[in-house]
């Protein structure tokens, strides 16, 4: 049984229409971090927001879209990153197999890794 009130339940339904009319394009910022821009408007830069993904659960969390931002609602940015998700198109949490960047130099800095990875999201400082 949903816990959601039937205005929750339209305000998801139409952020998944927008998000299945309107074009977006995605770029995976960070792990978890996807920029999400709205291809359908004559300026897209403009139209250009971060939708976080939450790195345990791999939930959606927020978005910075004015509609999630004042109203903390399920966005149409959201929804894209969703579906993009769901259907295999965008892999939110890249694997640390991908390629290292071109100038990695972890191999001559024993544990601790070089800036490129770093900046990549393909390894972390150590505490």
């Amino acid at each position: 049984m949903s816990t959601k009130q039937s205005a929750a339940l339209e305000a998801d339904e139409t952020a998944q229409k927008r998000a299945q009319w309107e074009q977006f394009s995605f770029d995976v910022d960070a792990p978890g971090l996807i920029d999400v821009t709205n291809e359908s408007h004559e300026n897209p830069a403009d139209h250009q927001y971060v939708v976080s993904i939450d790195d345990v659960t791999e939930e959606l969390m927020a978005c910075t879209c004015p509609h999630h931002v004042h109203r903390n609602a399920y966005c149409k940015h959201m929804a894209a990153v969703e579906n993009a998700t769901d259907d295999g198109t965008l892999e939110a949490f890249p694997s640390e197999d991908e390629d290292e960047p071109e100038d990695c130099d972890c191999d001559g800095l024993g544990d601790f890794p070089c800036w490129p990875c770093v900046r990549a999201g393909r390894k972390e400082l150590p505490n």
